[in-house]
């Protein structure tokens, strides 16, 4: 036990043992709502690490255990093997090195074997705003200006470019009848790729008919 204690406490096992702890305390904040288990997907490119395929807390996370019980195992194989000094402090480098290529190796084939448990999510495109219900922000919405704020799935909101049809008033003067102010409802209905806008119309939730009624069965 003792001899366990010392090289868990002794480099090259204190590194590691301390990434660990950190990886322990995040997976608890994960647990307990606080955190996500993707929060570091988008700060590490994970094709380029040869780890995609799984989100990346999870391939740290293996990586740092991995690392830490062969750097701990070695550590000990290095002390009981007898050698001292200047000998010592470099077969101690070593099997730092090599609990890493060897942890990191094993974490690659670790996710080519299970990436098929992590699906990779389509990224988000503006088509999924078709048919999305937006709130106009501007005092106004032309066939050159506009812009409105929709929701997406995921709950977060963005900001808009949104133009209309024109429409001549019923006078028949020739202005344009406005159909659109700050905060009123409109309805995404076409993108246009070219422009980089959406077509929005105006939307009455009066005139939505919603679900219908059962029909009532003589009893």
């Amino acid at each position: 036990m003792n001899e366990f204690l010392s090289a868990a406490i002794a480099f090259p096992a204190v590194p590691f043992g301390a990434a660990l702890i950190v990886v322990v305390c995040f997976w608890l904040l994960v647990l307990a709502g606080a955190a996500g288990h993707d929060s570091f997907d988008t700060d590490l490119d994970a094709d380029a690490a040869g780890v995609a395929g799984v989100p990346v807390s999870v391939s740290v996370s293996l990586a740092v255990a991995i690392s830490w019980f062969i750097s701990l195992t070695g550590s000990i194989l290095v002390v009981r093997s007898g050698v001292t000094g200047t000998a010592r402090s470099l077969l101690h480098v070593v099997v730092l090195a090599g609990a890493l290529l060897i942890a990191w190796g094993a974490v690659r084939m670790l996710v080519r074997r299970f990436r098929r448990y992590f699906p990779a999510q389509p990224p988000p495109s503006r088509q999924d705003f078709l048919g999305q219900l937006c709130t106009i922000r501007t005092g106004s919405v032309t066939a050159d200006f506009g812009q409105a704020e929709v929701a997406a799935a995921d709950g977060s909101t963005a900001v808009v470019q949104v133009r209309r049809l024109e429409r001549p008033t019923a006078s028949g003067s020739g202005d344009v009848e406005d159909v659109f102010v700050a905060g009123s409802a409109g309805l995404l209905y076409a993108y246009d790729a070219e422009g980089e806008f959406f077509w929005v119309s105006p939307y009455d939730a009066a005139l939505d008919p919603g679900p219908r009624p059962l029909p009532r069965t003589a009893g």
